[in-house]
Protein backbone atom coordinates (compact mmCIF):
# COMPACT_ATOMS: atom_id res chain seq x y z
CA UNK A 1 0.00 0.00 0.00
CA UNK A 2 1.52 3.83 -0.92
CA UNK A 3 0.19 6.46 -0.55
CA UNK A 4 -0.92 8.84 -3.42
CA UNK A 5 -2.01 12.23 -2.12
CA UNK A 6 -1.86 14.35 0.69
CA UNK A 7 -4.27 16.96 0.79
CA UNK A 8 -5.45 20.01 3.49
CA UNK A 9 -9.34 20.85 3.37
CA UNK A 10 -10.99 23.78 4.63
CA UNK A 11 -14.45 23.69 5.34
CA UNK A 12 -16.57 27.15 6.91
CA UNK A 13 -16.69 26.72 10.75
CA UNK A 14 -18.82 29.59 10.71
CA UNK A 15 -16.72 31.95 11.99
CA UNK A 16 -13.66 30.58 10.86
CA UNK A 17 -12.20 27.37 9.37
CA UNK A 18 -12.03 23.51 10.04
CA UNK A 19 -8.32 22.47 8.53
CA UNK A 20 -8.66 18.91 7.58
CA UNK A 21 -6.14 16.65 5.89
CA UNK A 22 -6.98 13.95 3.70
CA UNK A 23 -4.33 11.19 2.76
CA UNK A 24 -5.61 8.76 -0.37
CA UNK A 25 -3.54 5.22 -1.07
CA UNK A 26 -3.55 2.81 -3.75
CA UNK A 27 -5.46 0.31 -1.64
CA UNK A 28 -8.73 2.41 -1.61
CA UNK A 29 -8.27 3.26 1.79
CA UNK A 30 -8.13 7.52 2.79
CA UNK A 31 -7.54 8.48 6.16
CA UNK A 32 -8.62 11.44 7.53
CA UNK A 33 -7.19 14.01 10.05
CA UNK A 34 -8.33 17.45 11.66
CA UNK A 35 -4.99 20.30 12.73
CA UNK A 36 -7.88 23.48 12.93
CA UNK A 37 -6.13 26.62 14.16
CA UNK A 38 -8.80 29.43 13.68
CA UNK A 39 -6.22 32.38 13.11
CA UNK A 40 -3.80 30.32 11.13
CA UNK A 41 -5.70 28.29 8.26
CA UNK A 42 -3.73 29.33 5.41
CA UNK A 43 -0.47 28.38 7.43
CA UNK A 44 -1.63 24.91 8.19
CA UNK A 45 -2.99 24.43 4.23
CA UNK A 46 0.69 25.54 3.37
CA UNK A 47 2.40 22.94 5.89
CA UNK A 48 0.74 20.11 4.89
CA UNK A 49 1.32 20.85 1.46
CA UNK A 50 4.82 21.24 1.93
CA UNK A 51 5.39 18.14 3.83
CA UNK A 52 3.28 16.07 0.94
CA UNK A 53 5.72 15.40 -1.51
CA UNK A 54 7.98 13.48 1.40
CA UNK A 55 5.22 10.86 1.81
CA UNK A 56 3.75 10.35 -1.74
CA UNK A 57 4.84 6.79 -2.34
CA UNK A 58 5.67 5.89 1.03
CA UNK A 59 3.89 3.05 3.21
CA UNK A 60 1.31 4.71 5.47
CA UNK A 61 1.78 2.26 7.78
CA UNK A 62 4.65 3.23 8.95
CA UNK A 63 3.27 6.47 10.79
CA UNK A 64 5.99 6.66 13.44
CA UNK A 65 8.89 6.62 10.10
CA UNK A 66 6.77 9.23 8.34
CA UNK A 67 5.83 11.21 11.28
CA UNK A 68 9.71 11.75 12.40
CA UNK A 69 11.06 11.91 8.96
CA UNK A 70 8.18 15.38 8.94
CA UNK A 71 9.64 16.62 12.13
CA UNK A 72 13.25 16.20 10.58
CA UNK A 73 12.28 18.22 7.50
CA UNK A 74 10.99 20.95 9.74
CA UNK A 75 13.93 20.95 12.26
CA UNK A 76 14.92 24.19 11.84
CA UNK A 77 11.81 25.60 12.62
CA UNK A 78 10.46 23.03 15.18
CA UNK A 79 6.89 23.71 17.21
CA UNK A 80 4.16 25.88 15.89
CA UNK A 81 2.53 25.63 13.51
CA UNK A 82 4.30 23.53 11.24
CA UNK A 83 4.00 20.81 14.28
CA UNK A 84 0.09 21.30 13.80
CA UNK A 85 0.44 20.62 10.31
CA UNK A 86 2.17 17.30 10.65
CA UNK A 87 -0.22 16.41 13.30
CA UNK A 88 -2.74 16.28 10.97
CA UNK A 89 -1.10 14.34 8.56
CA UNK A 90 -0.12 12.16 11.30
CA UNK A 91 -4.04 11.87 12.84
CA UNK A 92 -4.67 10.83 9.11
CA UNK A 93 -2.69 7.83 8.86
CA UNK A 94 -3.37 6.83 12.46
CA UNK A 95 -6.84 6.64 10.16
CA UNK A 96 -5.53 4.82 7.63
CA UNK A 97 -3.53 1.75 9.49
CA UNK A 98 -6.43 1.19 11.75
CA UNK A 99 -8.96 0.73 8.62
CA UNK A 100 -6.19 -1.04 7.03
CA UNK A 101 -6.05 -3.69 10.21
CA UNK A 102 -9.94 -3.48 10.79
CA UNK A 103 -9.29 -1.97 14.37
CA UNK A 104 -9.78 0.90 16.04
CA UNK A 105 -6.95 3.22 16.76
CA UNK A 106 -7.18 2.93 20.10
CA UNK A 107 -6.33 -0.37 19.84
CA UNK A 108 -3.22 0.59 18.00
CA UNK A 109 -2.18 2.63 21.10
CA UNK A 110 -2.09 -0.45 23.39
CA UNK A 111 -6.31 -0.82 24.11
CA UNK A 112 -8.53 0.78 25.70
CA UNK A 113 -8.61 1.45 29.55
CA UNK A 114 -12.64 2.66 29.79
CA UNK A 115 -15.57 2.37 27.71
CA UNK A 116 -16.94 6.14 27.66
CA UNK A 117 -15.35 9.68 28.41
CA UNK A 118 -17.12 12.26 30.66
CA UNK A 119 -17.18 15.11 28.94
CA UNK A 120 -17.37 19.11 29.52
CA UNK A 121 -19.36 21.57 27.74
CA UNK A 122 -16.58 24.07 26.58
CA UNK A 123 -16.35 27.71 25.44
CA UNK A 124 -20.46 27.66 27.66
CA UNK A 125 -21.60 31.21 26.50
CA UNK A 126 -18.90 32.36 25.05
CA UNK A 127 -19.94 31.73 21.61
CA UNK A 128 -23.64 33.26 22.59
CA UNK A 129 -21.98 36.67 23.20
CA UNK A 130 -21.28 36.81 19.30
CA UNK A 131 -23.13 34.10 17.31
CA UNK A 132 -26.32 33.51 19.54
CA UNK A 133 -28.25 33.86 16.25
CA UNK A 134 -26.09 31.56 13.92
CA UNK A 135 -26.57 29.00 16.82
CA UNK A 136 -29.79 29.37 16.90
CA UNK A 137 -29.49 29.80 20.66
CA UNK A 138 -30.87 32.75 23.37
CA UNK A 139 -28.78 35.35 23.93
CA UNK A 140 -27.07 36.28 27.09
CA UNK A 141 -28.91 40.06 27.98
CA UNK A 142 -28.75 39.50 32.18
CA UNK A 143 -26.71 37.44 34.44
CA UNK A 144 -30.19 35.30 34.69
CA UNK A 145 -29.89 34.23 31.23
CA UNK A 146 -26.23 32.55 32.43
CA UNK A 147 -28.21 30.94 35.47
CA UNK A 148 -30.92 29.42 32.48
CA UNK A 149 -27.46 28.25 30.43
CA UNK A 150 -25.95 26.74 33.47
CA UNK A 151 -29.36 24.96 33.95
CA UNK A 152 -29.12 23.61 30.11
CA UNK A 153 -26.00 22.41 30.94
CA UNK A 154 -27.77 19.90 33.71
CA UNK A 155 -30.45 19.44 31.86
CA UNK A 156 -28.67 17.80 28.96
CA UNK A 157 -26.86 15.82 30.57
CA UNK A 158 -23.76 17.28 31.46
CA UNK A 159 -21.74 17.35 34.63
CA UNK A 160 -19.08 20.06 33.83
CA UNK A 161 -18.86 22.93 32.02
CA UNK A 162 -16.35 25.54 31.17
CA UNK A 163 -17.00 29.43 30.39
CA UNK A 164 -14.45 32.73 29.44
CA UNK A 165 -15.52 35.69 31.26
CA UNK A 166 -18.72 36.24 29.47
CA UNK A 167 -20.08 39.94 30.53
CA UNK A 168 -23.54 39.69 29.86
CA UNK A 169 -25.02 42.40 27.77
CA UNK A 170 -26.68 43.88 24.53
CA UNK A 171 -24.76 42.88 23.04
CA UNK A 172 -22.90 40.40 25.44
CA UNK A 173 -19.36 40.49 25.41
CA UNK A 174 -16.04 38.35 26.79
CA UNK A 175 -13.10 40.20 28.20
CA UNK A 176 -10.25 39.46 26.32
CA UNK A 177 -6.73 41.65 26.56
CA UNK A 178 -3.50 42.22 24.09
CA UNK A 179 -1.24 43.59 27.16
CA UNK A 180 -1.82 41.08 29.66
CA UNK A 181 -3.51 43.72 32.29
CA UNK A 182 -6.66 43.02 34.11
CA UNK A 183 -8.94 46.10 34.48
CA UNK A 184 -10.98 47.40 37.12
CA UNK A 185 -14.33 45.73 37.54
CA UNK A 186 -12.95 42.64 35.55
CA UNK A 187 -12.37 40.91 38.75
CA UNK A 188 -15.95 41.42 39.84
CA UNK A 189 -17.30 40.73 36.54
CA UNK A 190 -15.58 37.01 36.90
CA UNK A 191 -16.71 36.42 40.29
CA UNK A 192 -20.87 37.12 38.84
CA UNK A 193 -20.23 35.02 36.09
CA UNK A 194 -19.16 31.85 37.76
CA UNK A 195 -21.84 32.60 40.86
CA UNK A 196 -24.41 33.23 37.62
CA UNK A 197 -23.38 29.61 36.92
CA UNK A 198 -22.95 28.02 39.78
CA UNK A 199 -27.01 28.96 40.87
CA UNK A 200 -27.64 27.24 38.03
CA UNK A 201 -26.12 23.90 37.89
CA UNK A 202 -26.27 23.77 41.38
CA UNK A 203 -23.73 20.94 42.95
CA UNK A 204 -25.22 18.91 39.60
CA UNK A 205 -21.76 19.87 37.58
CA UNK A 206 -18.00 21.40 38.35
CA UNK A 207 -17.09 24.71 36.52
CA UNK A 208 -14.02 25.73 35.03
CA UNK A 209 -12.59 29.24 34.19
CA UNK A 210 -10.35 29.36 30.75
CA UNK A 211 -8.52 33.01 30.68
CA UNK A 212 -6.41 31.30 28.09
CA UNK A 213 -3.23 33.96 27.55
CA UNK A 214 -5.65 36.99 28.33
CA UNK A 215 -3.29 37.69 31.63
CA UNK A 216 -0.21 37.87 32.79
CA UNK A 217 1.24 36.49 35.72
CA UNK A 218 0.44 38.58 38.36
CA UNK A 219 -3.55 39.30 37.37
CA UNK A 220 -3.78 35.55 36.82
CA UNK A 221 -2.68 35.31 40.68
CA UNK A 222 -5.43 37.32 41.61
CA UNK A 223 -7.83 35.58 39.39
CA UNK A 224 -6.96 32.42 41.37
CA UNK A 225 -7.18 33.85 44.97
CA UNK A 226 -11.07 35.44 43.85
CA UNK A 227 -11.94 31.89 42.95
CA UNK A 228 -10.82 29.74 45.57
CA UNK A 229 -14.00 29.51 47.98
CA UNK A 230 -15.95 28.91 44.52
CA UNK A 231 -15.11 24.93 44.30
CA UNK A 232 -13.68 25.14 40.90
CA UNK A 233 -12.92 22.20 38.62
CA UNK A 234 -9.61 24.58 37.42
CA UNK A 235 -8.58 28.05 36.59
CA UNK A 236 -7.19 27.64 32.79
CA UNK A 237 -3.90 30.01 32.36
CA UNK A 238 -1.84 29.76 29.76
CA UNK A 239 1.98 31.10 29.26
CA UNK A 240 4.95 29.21 27.51
CA UNK A 241 6.53 30.49 30.63
CA UNK A 242 6.60 27.54 33.25
CA UNK A 243 7.58 29.41 36.13
CA UNK A 244 4.92 31.93 35.56
CA UNK A 245 2.42 28.86 35.30
CA UNK A 246 3.48 27.56 38.85
CA UNK A 247 3.61 31.19 40.38
CA UNK A 248 -0.09 31.32 39.63
CA UNK A 249 -0.42 27.58 40.73
CA UNK A 250 1.65 28.14 44.08
CA UNK A 251 -0.61 31.33 44.72
CA UNK A 252 -4.11 29.61 45.52
CA UNK A 253 -5.49 26.04 46.17
CA UNK A 254 -7.31 26.83 42.48
CA UNK A 255 -6.33 23.92 41.04
CA UNK A 256 -4.48 24.91 37.30
CA UNK A 257 -4.80 23.38 34.08
CA UNK A 258 -2.45 24.77 31.03
CA UNK A 259 -0.74 23.57 28.11
CA UNK A 260 -2.97 23.29 25.79
CA UNK A 261 -0.75 25.15 22.84
CA UNK A 262 2.02 23.03 24.07
CA UNK A 263 2.48 20.70 22.09
CA UNK A 264 5.49 18.63 21.81
CA UNK A 265 7.10 16.40 24.59
CA UNK A 266 10.39 18.87 24.34
CA UNK A 267 8.63 21.79 25.37
CA UNK A 268 5.93 19.99 27.51
CA UNK A 269 8.98 18.91 29.48
CA UNK A 270 9.80 21.74 31.71
CA UNK A 271 5.91 22.11 32.86
CA UNK A 272 5.69 18.66 33.99
CA UNK A 273 9.35 18.26 35.81
CA UNK A 274 8.56 21.76 37.73
CA UNK A 275 4.89 20.27 38.42
CA UNK A 276 3.84 23.77 36.72
CA UNK A 277 0.04 22.65 36.61
CA UNK A 278 -2.60 20.23 38.47
CA UNK A 279 -3.92 19.38 35.49
CA UNK A 280 -2.37 19.09 31.86
CA UNK A 281 -4.26 19.89 28.61
CA UNK A 282 -2.87 17.59 25.93
CA UNK A 283 -3.90 18.91 22.46
CA UNK A 284 -4.14 15.60 19.86
CA UNK A 285 -5.28 17.63 16.62
CA UNK A 286 -1.75 20.04 17.15
CA UNK A 287 0.49 17.42 18.82
CA UNK A 288 -0.48 14.30 17.15
CA UNK A 289 -1.08 11.17 18.85
CA UNK A 290 2.77 10.30 19.30
CA UNK A 291 3.70 13.67 21.32
CA UNK A 292 0.09 13.26 22.93
CA UNK A 293 1.33 10.09 24.22
CA UNK A 294 4.40 11.22 25.44
CA UNK A 295 3.81 14.40 26.65
CA UNK A 296 0.88 11.81 29.10
CA UNK A 297 2.99 9.16 29.76
CA UNK A 298 5.08 11.92 31.45
CA UNK A 299 2.76 13.51 32.68
CA UNK A 300 1.64 10.13 34.30
CA UNK A 301 5.21 9.95 35.61
CA UNK A 302 4.78 13.14 37.70
CA UNK A 303 0.87 12.23 38.69
CA UNK A 304 -0.37 14.66 36.67
CA UNK A 305 -3.99 14.11 35.12
CA UNK A 306 -4.55 14.79 31.42
CA UNK A 307 -7.75 16.63 30.46
CA UNK A 308 -7.04 17.03 26.50
CA UNK A 309 -7.96 20.17 24.39
CA UNK A 310 -10.85 19.56 21.58
CA UNK A 311 -12.81 22.34 20.66
CA UNK A 312 -12.83 21.73 16.84
CA UNK A 313 -15.22 19.91 14.83
CA UNK A 314 -16.12 16.02 15.64
CA UNK A 315 -13.51 14.52 13.72
CA UNK A 316 -11.41 15.81 16.22
CA UNK A 317 -13.65 14.41 18.83
CA UNK A 318 -13.80 10.93 17.58
CA UNK A 319 -9.47 11.47 17.18
CA UNK A 320 -9.60 12.36 20.42
CA UNK A 321 -11.97 10.14 22.21
CA UNK A 322 -9.37 6.87 20.71
CA UNK A 323 -6.47 8.91 22.27
CA UNK A 324 -8.65 9.21 25.74
CA UNK A 325 -9.61 5.72 25.69
CA UNK A 326 -6.03 4.14 25.85
CA UNK A 327 -4.76 7.01 28.14
CA UNK A 328 -4.19 5.99 31.40
CA UNK A 329 -4.57 9.46 33.30
CA UNK A 330 -7.31 10.57 32.11
CA UNK A 331 -9.64 13.33 33.95
CA UNK A 332 -12.37 14.56 31.43
CA UNK A 333 -12.54 15.52 27.80
CA UNK A 334 -13.53 18.90 26.36
CA UNK A 335 -16.38 19.16 23.71
CA UNK A 336 -18.22 22.71 22.24
CA UNK A 337 -21.67 22.14 22.47
CA UNK A 338 -22.90 24.95 20.74
CA UNK A 339 -21.29 24.99 16.92
CA UNK A 340 -22.64 26.16 13.48
CA UNK A 341 -25.80 23.98 12.41
CA UNK A 342 -23.92 22.45 9.51
CA UNK A 343 -21.10 20.65 11.90
CA UNK A 344 -23.46 17.09 12.12
CA UNK A 345 -23.15 17.20 8.30
CA UNK A 346 -19.58 17.20 7.64
CA UNK A 347 -18.87 13.56 8.95
CA UNK A 348 -20.41 10.06 8.28
CA UNK A 349 -21.24 9.05 11.74
CA UNK A 350 -21.75 11.35 14.78
CA UNK A 351 -19.90 11.38 18.27
CA UNK A 352 -21.71 8.92 20.16
CA UNK A 353 -22.55 11.22 23.24
CA UNK A 354 -24.95 10.17 25.95
CA UNK A 355 -25.49 11.48 29.49
CA UNK A 356 -22.62 13.66 29.05
CA UNK A 357 -20.54 10.93 28.38
CA UNK A 358 -18.92 10.07 24.74
CA UNK A 359 -19.05 6.43 24.00
CA UNK A 360 -15.91 5.24 22.90
CA UNK A 361 -16.15 4.31 19.02
CA UNK A 362 -15.43 0.75 18.04
CA UNK A 363 -15.04 0.56 14.06
CA UNK A 364 -11.97 0.47 12.58
CA UNK A 365 -9.78 3.78 12.14
CA UNK A 366 -11.51 6.76 13.76
CA UNK A 367 -14.71 5.57 13.60
CA UNK A 368 -15.68 8.94 11.04
CA UNK A 369 -14.92 9.91 7.71
CA UNK A 370 -15.35 13.37 6.58
CA UNK A 371 -18.13 13.88 4.50
CA UNK A 372 -16.93 15.19 1.32
CA UNK A 373 -20.35 16.40 -0.20
CA UNK A 374 -20.93 18.34 2.44
CA UNK A 375 -17.88 19.19 2.57
CA UNK A 376 -17.83 20.68 -0.54
CA UNK A 377 -21.42 22.37 -0.13
CA UNK A 378 -20.07 24.41 2.72
CA UNK A 379 -16.80 25.65 1.86
CA UNK A 380 -14.29 27.80 3.48
CA UNK A 381 -14.92 31.54 2.33
CA UNK A 382 -11.77 33.40 3.72
CA UNK A 383 -12.99 34.92 7.29
CA UNK A 384 -10.46 34.59 9.94
CA UNK A 385 -11.54 36.00 13.60
CA UNK A 386 -9.40 39.27 14.09
CA UNK A 387 -10.05 39.47 18.16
Amino acid sequence: MKITTVDPIHCDAGWTAYTYVRVETDAGITGYGECTDWRMPNALAGGVRDMAPLLIGRDPVAVGKLTSDMKHRAHQAPSGLIQRSIAGIECALWDIKGKAYGVPVYELLGGKHRDSLRLYWSHCGTYRTRYFEMLNAPPLRSYADITALGREVVDKGYTALKTNIVVPGDPATTVRTLDGNMQPGVLDRIVRNIDAFREGVGNAADIALDINFHFKTQPARQIARALEDKGMMWLEFDSFTPSAVREVKDASSTPICSGESVNTLRDYLPFLQSHAMDIAMVDVPWAGVIEAVGISAVADSHEILVAPHNYYSHLSTFMTAHFCAALKNFKIMETDVDSVPWRDELVTEQPPISDGHLIVPDAPGWGTDLAMDAVERHQWKGNIPTY
